[in-house]
């Protein structure tokens, strides 16, 4: 089941891995092609384990604040709270032009954008396996990806959601058995201008723990978006309820 939600990942596909570090971050990633990301166009990026990806500076934050940052950064926040790694689990990352993913792409993309003709020429995917969050005394762990593609005209941000089990560490005021309260994680986008952003529905509530059952294209734990001129389409008007939670807590 998780090759349907999930790209293919991990060393098989040679993969970069971040270091194992509390509030690490990446390299910088130079980029083979532009992506262009609220109408500005992007050469490098970093994929910072506290589950952002960010393109002008690397981002160590691990208590997430809500969109729009008044600094200006710009980045993307597939899942973004307090992740240690050093605790469990891997972060990879890899720019491809591989046939196969990008014919997958395409083949989302098109039925996700039936009005638009998109052929995906270039990828990048990041994925956070199994992490851990700061504090932790137990072995919860998260899996998600953002998956970056461009035509070199349109560009898309595609966040896959397969297993969330916590949704804060123990700096941010959650709890170190359960990885729960607190300040929750926050997932959305932010273009840097103070103006253009996004706040996927739930983030930093604790309905986020459910947003492998949310969506904007109707895949429970898959939400796209255009991000080139950013566009929000089929976004659910409410943030996931909370009643059920308590059966992904125990």
């Amino acid at each position: 089941p998780a090759a349907s939600l999930l790209y293919p990942y991990g060393p098989g596909q040679h993969d970069h891995k971040n270091a194992k570090l509390d509030d690490g971050t990446s390299e910088k990633v130079s980029l083979a092609v532009p992506f262009t990301f609220y109408s500005k166009a992007y050469q490098a990026l970093y994929v910072n384990n506290n589950g952002v990806i960010s393109f002008d500076t690397q981002v160590s934050q691990y208590t997430p604040d809500p969109f729009p940052l008044a600094d200006g950064r710009p980045f993307v926040a597939p899942y973004w709270a307090d992740v240690d790694n050093v605790l469990g689990g891997d972060i990879f990352y890899r720019e491809t032009t591989d046939p196969t993913l990008l014919a997958r792409i395409t083949k989302n993309i098109n039925q996700y954008f039936p009005t638009i003709s998109y052929t995906a020429t270039w990828a990048f995917v990041a994925t956070w396996d199994h992490v851990a969050y700061y504090g932790s005394t137990t072995n919860k762990g998260n899996t998600f990806q953002a998956a970056l593609t461009t035509d070199t005209k349109m560009s898309f941000i595609i966040l896959n959601y397969w297993d969330i089990q916590w949704t804060t560490g123990a700096a941010s005021d959650g709890d170190a058995e359960t990885g729960l309260g607190g300040t929750p994680a926050h997932a959305g986008f932010n273009s840097g201008d103070e103006t253009n952003y996004y706040n996927i529905p739930g983030s930093q509530t604790a309905a986020i723990i459910n947003i492998t059952k949310t969506s904007n294209v109707n895949v429970p734990g898959r939400w796209v978006f255009q991000v080139d001129e950013f566009k929000v389409t089929g976004v659910t008007t409410e943030a996931p309820p909370v009643a059920n939670s308590k059966n992904c807590w125990l």
